[in-house]
């Protein structure tokens, strides 16, 4: 099936690229985050809000849309662009994901994948192919196949084996694509897989871009292991795949991630830590997350960052941004769900200029030298304590 998606490389500075994803729902220029949502919303906002704070494309979940409200009705009611009232372009996850973070309430064999729903504990089958029509229906600009994302830590021999399965469901969902005559045509992206070894990591590039994607996920990071480690297999990954594709880092969305991602040549991001972390009152600003329930910020009468343009910093103090947290209203993680999002929609803005200035370089050492990451250990630890709860 032949794609409406392309990808145009602009200017490189380094490693690092500027680029335009053109697709049927509109222009996207890369660097790109991708606000997640997961069920055709991204929490507390609108779409509209989404938009104008800078958002050029969404993403949203195959697996949650399939469970809650159906497949189905979002055809019935003309696809999900119509669905959650998004005009511009949406890429799906197909629930490999989901695969991975259910833990015990899946089974996965090489045929497919059995899932246990979260919300009534029914029992639900995926393929590769039931994976890809579903995004189809959906009439996602951007699909992406199925495949097995594995924990951190565990044997070699069983990343390996995750890995052989995604390149045989890779395959599965390349031809099952490619036959779908008469669909809403779009770009189908393969991802590759192989944990944190070297060696895995380069079969596995070589093999899905063998097959001739659209575009390049590098997946199964970001799930548990050191930050060093993700960036050195990010660069080196990023490195197998083509200059004319666009290359797209999975699940991975901190500020300080996204400038090494960009620095490693990575066009695509998304994540749901700004939203998920905002609605827990850690704000993002240029010197790092602060918690804005912290009492220092009870009689702040200036906004959480100075500078900042989102709609909270240029309307309300912080001290009423606390406020609101204290007393359990809703604005509360609303506002700081928009300072966070545009603060990342803005620092991707950023890159891009700089990059097409020959300046990245510079900008990367300045916001990392001023941005204080969280601690790693008690991030790591709280990532281990996660996974145990799900029995992975």
């Amino acid at each position: 099936m032949t794609s409406n998606v392309t990808f145009e490389l602009l200017k490189t500075s380094g490693p690092a690229r500027a680029g335009t994803l053109n697709t049927p729902h509109g222009v996207v220029s890369t660097p790109a985050f991708m606000p997640v949502a997961t069920q055709g919303t991204v929490k507390t906002l609108t779409t509209d809000e989404v938009r104008a704070m800078g958002a050029e494309i969404i993403l949203a979940n195959a697996y949650h849309l399939y469970l809650r409200p159906g497949i189905e009705l979002v055809r019935y009611l003309e696809g999900l662009h119509r669905f959650c009232a998004w005009d511009g372009p949406i890429l799906t996850d197909s629930g490999g994901f989901q695969a991975y973070s259910l833990g015990a309430n899946r089974k996965i064999t090489d045929e497919g994948i059995t899932f246990r729903s979260h919300i009534d504990g029914s029992s639900h089958y995926f393929t590769p192919e039931a994976a890809v029509q579903y995004q189809l229906v959906l009439g996602a600009d951007i699909a992406m196949c199925l495949d097995q994302c594995i924990a951190h830590g565990v044997d070699r021999n069983l990343v390996q084996q995750a890995m052989n399965r995604t390149h045989r469901w890779a395959q599965r969902c390349k031809e099952f694509h490619d036959g779908q005559k008469g669909q809403a045509q779009q770009s189908l992206f393969g991802i590759v897989q192989g944990g944190l070894s070297a060696d895995l990591r380069k079969e596995s590039a070589e093999f899905i871009t063998s097959l001739g994607f659209d575009g390049y996920a590098v997946g199964g990071l970001g799930v548990g292991e050191a930050k060093a480690a993700m960036y050195e297999i990010t660069a080196m990954t990023t490195g197998l795949l083509p200059e004319t594709k666009p290359r797209y880092l999975m699940g991975v969305g901190s500020p300080e991630d996204l400038v090494e991602g960009v620095a490693a040549g990575i066009d695509m991001f998304d994540c749901a830590l700004p939203t998920r972390v905002a609605r827990n009152g850690g704000l993002f600003t240029a010197i790092g997350r602060v918690d804005i329930t912290h009492r220092r910020f009870q009689d702040v009468a200036g906004p959480v960052e100075e500078g900042c343009d989102c709609y909270g910093c240029t309307r309300f103090s912080a001290a009423y941004l606390r406020h609101l947290f204290k007393a359990g209203e809703l604005l509360g993680p609303r506002l700081a769900t928009i300072h966070n999002l545009r603060f990342v929609l803005r620092l991707m803005e950023q890159m891009r200029e700089a990059i097409l200035e020959g300046r990245f370089a510079a900008l990367r050492e300045a916001f990392l030298r001023s941005y204080v990451t969280t601690n790693e250990a008690a991030r790591l630890d709280q990532k281990r304590r996660w996974m145990a709860m799900r029995g992975m």
